[in-house]
């Protein structure tokens, strides 16, 4: 008794959500891609979860509000405890520094509210299902999103959270209740900037008003002055300049303790956005988003970089982008 091998050649057929037309496989492939209009069809698609749809977008309002409570409370307390000291050393200095922090404010609050409440990027809709209708690579790697019931485009991810497809999403912020796409993507950016400013404003201004709230230290500064030739007695100064300062913090008023939180706060925050500022600008000059970031490490896939990214990104004139290859090439010839 013997065993023979044989191969069965066997053609499965299928039909592409793209154009419509009967596709003949040479076997059975759970994705595959349309050879006339070039749409990708997955047989077995990953569908999103819908049951934490609700719960999702609840935790999402919440932070929304508890971020909008606490630049609000930024706002107020840093007028009610810095701007009495202000206004107390002169009548200009009040009037410009309340014309600063009003400005700065409005700018936080309406690009926040604008990055919140915008659309984050309608995807284009585009015709399909139909042979006539789709031409030869119309939709040259479009996938079909089961949840939304259209196409998606390769720089189109669909969003769980939201629950609908967003054009060059970049990633959801649950901190402003939205995603992050080609809608939103420079609001969100001027959002931080603004932020980032109004911070380290509101940290400036606080420290201004602790040193005018407590009390003199001339002691430890004359102190601290008259052994500055001797490094180790310079150490004592300052030893017991910040120990005078501490045995002051028990007596210091409720306005106080307010410019101290307000400080810890606006420089926390101002570091956090800092980093998440610098990263987003990281990704437009690589012409990337995060998503896309994330999805091309570990392959040799490298977005082109360049400043024009930028330029290109905040709308910039194009007469600024058309001498950038003239100033690199010069930078070029300057170094050869």
């Amino acid at each position: 008794q013997g065993s023979f091998v044989t191969t069965i050649n066997e053609d499965y057929e299928s039909i592409c959500w793209g154009c419509g037309l009967n596709l003949v496989l040479p076997s059975y492939a759970p994705v595959f891609k349309c050879g006339w209009c070039g749409a990708i069809t997955n047989h077995n698609p990953v569908r999103p979860e819908t049951r934490s749809f609700g719960l999702r977008r609840i935790r999402d309002r919440c932070f929304v509000v508890i971020l909008a409570v606490f630049m609000l409370f930024v706002i107020c307390g840093g007028i009610w405890a810095a701007y009495p000291v202000v206004f107390s050393i002169s009548l200009a200095c009040g009037i410009l520094h309340s014309v600063t922090a009003v400005s700065l404010a409005i700018s936080t609050l309406t690009t926040f509210m604008v990055v919140a409440f915008k659309c984050a990027g309608k995807p284009i809709d585009i015709v399909y299902g139909t042979h006539p209708g789709v031409g030869n690579g119309a939709l040259n790697n479009y996938t079909f999103c089961h949840t939304c019931s259209k196409p998606k485009s390769p720089r189109t991810h669909h969003c769980r959270t939201c629950g609908m497809c967003v054009l060059d999403m970049d990633h959801h912020c649950p901190f402003i209740g939205n995603c992050v796409g080609a809608g939103n993507h420079k609001n969100f950016v001027a959002f931080l900037i603004s932020a980032i400013i109004s911070t380290i404003y509101a940290s400036v201004m606080c420290v201004y008003s602790l040193i005018h709230i407590l009390p003199s230290l001339e002691n430890g500064a004359a102190y601290a002055s008259s052994h500055a030739s001797n490094s180790v007695s310079i150490l004592r100064g300052v030893k017991s300049i910040v120990l005078a300062y501490l045995s002051n913090a028990v007596f210091i008023s409720v306005r106080g303790l307010v410019l101290l939180y307000l400080f810890v706060a606006s420089v926390s925050v101002a570091i956090g956005l800092s980093v998440l500022l610098w990263q987003q600008l990281s990704y437009i000059y690589e012409g990337k988003t995060y998503l896309n970031h994330l999805s091309s490490q570990g392959s040799e896939e490298d977005g082109e970089k360049s400043f024009g990214n930028l330029l290109t990104f905040f709308g910039c004139p194009l007469l600024i982008e058309r001498h950038l290859p003239t100033i690199r090439n010069l930078r070029k010839r300057h170094k050869t």
